[in-house]
């Protein structure tokens, strides 16, 4: 029986609709973005992640052809802004700034996650940053085995920003490694922390060399070692941990960026290829290691195994300090 023009028109618009349906995420894909992209970092502005983010955004938002508007929310060790970059629309219009504490470290402290990884896709891994162990000049120390023998004679302290932070356990790993006698105070954000080690209320502190090089022109601090496998560009005369004799002592923060996952695949091509070449520029490449950052970039890929690495290897140090945040 001959098709009806009724069933005729019913095949074409099927045939139509089907053919839109699957060039769907092309077309964002193209298309992609025609509104501003909102960068959610979960840190307050003035630290270390909103830094590199306003570094970054302004090229970024030229390569894109929008504007990246930096949203800052802050608390819960960076849960609290991870959880609303995990639940934002799939489509690329919301990214979220990846730091290692919040990502490779507080699933093994907190109880209970506001997100999983699995809630994300990887975009880039951008940076990581070598740490600096200070302390202050009063205190007579000029070398790790200074510290790690006074500590022994007396209990010294170290500050942190906060419970599970890479400073936190950074001193942590360092105190399994040496057997050296340090009691931990956490403070409330990296300023705090700093300030309590300029005023000799704690005696030394594990931080980024952004923040504290200004104080150690000043000679208001002392460093006494880099906690990477080798000497930053920021600061080549401050040997390593392990050149000091504590072996095979590497830790680093790191920066990075997810979107929920779900994205289209275009999309984070789209966003990976923006992320390289804004890192590439010259000027930002400039401003990068003139804060001490050490540029990684590459595929997605590597932030996803990045991470995977990282979270097993913060899980026994974790475990032995039996630190648990509800």
């Amino acid at each position: 029986m001959p098709l009806t023009r009724f069933a005729l028109f019913l095949v074409r618009a099927l045939l139509i609709f089907g053919a839109l349906g699957l060039l769907g995420p092309w077309a964002l894909a193209q298309s992609y973005p025609d509104r501003p992209v909102r960068w959610i970092v979960p840190w307050p502005p003035g630290g270390g992640a909103d830094l590199l983010a306003r570094i970054l955004n302004v090229k970024l938002g030229q390569l894109l052809g929008q504007p990246v508007v930096i949203d800052n929310r802050g608390g819960a060790a960076g849960n609290i802004g991870a959880s609303a970059g995990a639940k934002a629309a799939p489509d690329g219009y919301t990214i979220t700034f990846a730091y290692s504490a919040t990502h490779s470290i507080n699933q093994h402290v907190y109880s209970k996650m506001p997100f999983m990884e699995s809630d994300f896709a990887p975009v880039i891994l951008l940076t990581l940053v070598p740490q600096v162990i200070v302390v202050n000049p009063a205190l007579p120390v000029h070398s790790v085995q200074d510290l790690v023998a006074l500590s022994k004679k007396r209990t010294l302290t170290y500050a942190s920003s906060a419970q599970g932070s890479i400073g936190h356990l950074g001193g942590e790993l360092f105190k399994l490694k040496t057997g050296a006698n340090m009691m931990h105070v956490p403070y409330r954000g990296g300023g705090p922390a700093l300030s309590a080690v300029l005023s000799g209320e704690i005696d030394a502190l594990v931080a980024v060399p952004l923040v504290i090089e200004p104080h150690l022109k000043a000679g208001k601090l002392r460093a006494i070692g880099i906690t990477t496998d080798k000497r930053t560009s920021v600061m080549p005369e401050v040997p390593t941990l392990s050149e000091s004799g504590v072996a095979g002592f590497d830790v680093s923060s790191w920066n990075g960026v997810l979107v929920p996952a779900g994205t289209p695949p275009d999309v984070i091509a789209r966003l990976n290829a923006a992320f390289n070449k804004t890192m590439a520029d010259p000027e930002v490449r400039k401003q990068l290691v003139a804060a001490g950052y050490e540029i990684v970039g590459g595929e997605p890929e590597k932030l996803s195994s990045f991470i995977a690495s990282e979270t097993e290897k913060w899980k026994p140090v974790v475990k032995a300090t039996k630190l648990q945040v509800e």
